[in-house]
């Protein structure tokens, strides 16, 4: 529930943009902002006023940083995602980070709200732009290693940028897929090339459940779509190096040709948050050609109970203080046996929303409110979580780089950080063994 005077607010915003209506006509990022730039400070205006709005920070490491979109084949069957890669040079335009109003109706639809929400989401957060160079090329002359990320429930490719810019400043590619299992908000295929010419998209929302059905089955049956997801973006990826590469369809001005020799096969991860984090899990046990995966505050619950022993690659649970209980926390135990490694720390005074990029889009108290912040700094959150990120992707993919520098915070040694987990199980006489000695360890 909004709180009043937000509501209040944001009601208001609905009516002044009745009042002056806007053309929603969908452009493509560079022209939107040559054509809107009046209407662009109105927006920007508009949302430090009423959500003390905060920039999406850059990325730390020393490459620039390029995103762009790939979308492979048609029909809902196709792939679609967003890139991030290092780049050759910070002279493009930036991102726009929602590019669709489609998408603000999906949140709508999501928040349970009236579509006329979406309306004011989109005039709020329109204009927002995310620090990545849109379609900038690739900076080639070097294998990079690759990340597949997915997404949580009711978001979509483009609001983990905070996490997918600064892993490509340190000398990553980053895909983020938009899941087709309508798990997203909003997502959109082609039916086919005419489609795509024309610019026809074909939308496809969240989808709820109806009164009386039973959540895990619909869950289950997501979560395996979504790791089949995850393996197909891969196998397209790496596909830039067959005699016929997959052409994208969006039709952008990157040359996809860019990525042959670019990508080190033998280097790659899958990472996600929330429902994400269960993906993480899923395409774990699915496929061998991810050397490890790290899961951002997961939701466990669309998992089946097999799964959870039955990978051998390293894991890595990132947890907020606030999201976790007890249930998800002796499920994420389960994936703990001999010789298997697995890491858990949790941010102190983080919520579930620290790892994606809403939690920079408002101001503090408005951000508190709507529980898109926690205790902590935001910047602060998402740097401890991509940092220690990067130590544990050093470490299992044999990366030549100084990310062992933050290895402390693989075991929670610092005082944002809590070493394995602050949610109590004892109760439940759950205990898990390190993968390093065939003791008992308790994380609580």
């Amino acid at each position: 529930m909004l709180p009043p005077t937000l509501h209040a607010l944001l009601c208001l915003c609905g009516c002044l943009a009745l009042v002056r209506p806007l053309d929603w006509q969908d452009l493509n990022p560079v022209a939107y902002i040559k054509s809107s730039a009046r209407i662009s400070k109105i927006q920007a205006l508009m949302g430090a006023a009423i959500f003390g709005q905060t920039k999406i920070p850059r990325g730390t490491g020393p490459y620039s940083v390029g995103c762009t979109d790939l979308m492979f084949k048609y029909t809902n069957k196709s792939t679609f995602l967003r890139l991030y890669y290092p780049s050759q040079d910070d002279e493009h335009v930036d991102t726009i980070w929602i590019p669709n109003k489609e998408y603000f109706f999906g949140l709508s639809k999501f928040l349970g709200t009236h579509r006329l929400m979406g309306k004011i989401l989109s005039l709020l957060f329109g204009s927002m732009t995310t620090p990545a160079n849109w379609n900038s090329p690739l900076r080639t002359g070097e294998k990079y290693p690759l990340i597949v990320f997915s997404h949580g429930l009711g978001a979509f490719r483009t609001i983990y940028s905070a996490i997918g810019i600064d892993l490509a400043s340190h000398g990553f590619i980053v895909a983020t897929v938009e899941h087709r299992d309508r798990s997203a908000s909003a997502t959109y295929y082609f039916n086919d090339q005419c489609a795509a010419e024309q610019g026809n998209k074909t939308w496809l929302y969240l989808k709820t459940l109806r009164q009386g059905e039973e959540e895990l089955p619909l869950r289950n049956e997501q979560v395996r779509q979504r790791a089949k997801e995850c393996s197909e973006a891969l196998s397209l990826l790496l596909c830039v190096d067959c005699k016929t590469p997959m052409k994208n369809v969006l039709d952008l001005k990157f040359d996809i040709k860019q990525l042959k020799d670019s990508i080190d096969r033998n280097k790659i991860a899958v990472i996600g948050h929330s429902f994400g984090g269960a993906t993480v899990i899923q395409a774990l046990n699915n496929d061998q050609r991810f050397r490890c995966g790290i899961a951002l505050d997961a939701w466990m619950f669309p998992l089946s109970e097999e799964v959870f022993s039955n990978f051998s690659q390293p894991l890595f649970f990132i947890n907020s203080e606030r999201f976790q209980y007890p249930a998800n926390i002796i499920k994420m135990k389960k994936c703990y046996l001999p010789g298997k490694e697995r890491k858990m720390i949790t941010i102190k005074g983080s919520v579930h929303q620290n790892f994606a990029d809403f939690t920079f889009a408002t101001g503090k108290i408005s951000g508190y409110l709507l529980t898109l912040k926690g205790e902590i700094e935001s910047n602060v959150a998402i740097d401890l979580s991509n940092k220690a990120s990067l130590a544990f992707l050093q470490k299992h993919l044999d990366l030549q780089k100084d990310f062992d520098q933050w290895n402390n915070l693989i075991e929670g040694e610092d005082d944002h950080l809590i070493p394995g987990t602050n949610i109590n199980t004892t109760d439940q006489h759950v205990t898990l063994q390190t993968s390093t000695e065939t003791g008992k360890q308790n994380l609580d």
